[in-house]
């Protein structure tokens, strides 16, 4: 067992193939005999995933999905997040903060210096020590979702809105090149997981 717990996080735009790749991951590590949690953002507790429902699907201006967004967070931190991690475990989140700042900052345009902020009095300086950001162009990702589920209220976004979401996965990326991984989603899924696998052991081998 690692003597500190691990925060891996996964991102990329909405039908980048990231979800697929998360429970396969922590078959893995629970094979090695890590404590994993799988979890999501919006959601993991109650109370965010009833938060996640209205985001999904309610219409609301950016400010009020950026303060909701940033309050499942708060929640998720608090009551799964911090506990798991304290005990030693390992924390796989499909989504974190680095969405917030790609899909409310970039994608609705909203102002990355609240965001910052908000960032700041929710997470009091918690971030992933890994994130691995699944990249595909956005009229790829397009096609892969129409062929497996309804769209919800982000999902039913067109094209441009998803390249920006993009631009701002790679701006958030540029500033935090320590912790990011790009895995390029377009190959193969063998060879998508065996770049997650190589990001995962060199972070689990920095202990």
């Amino acid at each position: 067992m690692i003597p500190q717990g691990r925060f891996i996080t996964f991102e990329g735009i909405d039908g980048a193939g990231k979800s697929s790749h998360i429970e396969a991951l922590a078959g893995w590590l629970r094979a090695r005999g890590h404590q994993v949690t799988v979890t999501r953002e919006p959601g993991g507790t109650p109370l965010a995933e009833s938060l996640r429902e209205l985001i999904l699907q309610r219409p609301m201006d950016p400010l009020t999905e950026s303060l909701l967004v940033f309050a499942a967070r708060r929640d998720h931190l608090a009551g799964v997040i911090e506990p798991a991690l304290s005990a030693g475990g390992v924390v796989l989140c499909d989504r974190f903060t680095d969405a917030t700042f790609a899909y409310q900052g970039a994608g609705r345009g909203f102002d990355l210096g609240v965001l910052a902020q908000l960032e700041t009095w929710v997470q009091q300086g918690r971030q992933p020590d890994l994130t691995c950001c699944f990249d595909l162009p956005a009229d790829v990702a397009a096609q892969r979702r129409a062929a497996v589920r309804a769209p919800d209220r982000f999902e039913a976004e067109g094209l441009a809105f998803f390249e920006r979401v993009r631009a701002g996965y790679e701006q958030r990326a540029r500033a935090c090149p320590q912790r990011f991984t790009r895995i390029d989603a377009a190959l193969p899924p063998d060879q998508v997981r065996a770049q997650v696998l190589a990001a995962v052991e060199r972070i689990l081998a920095a202990t």
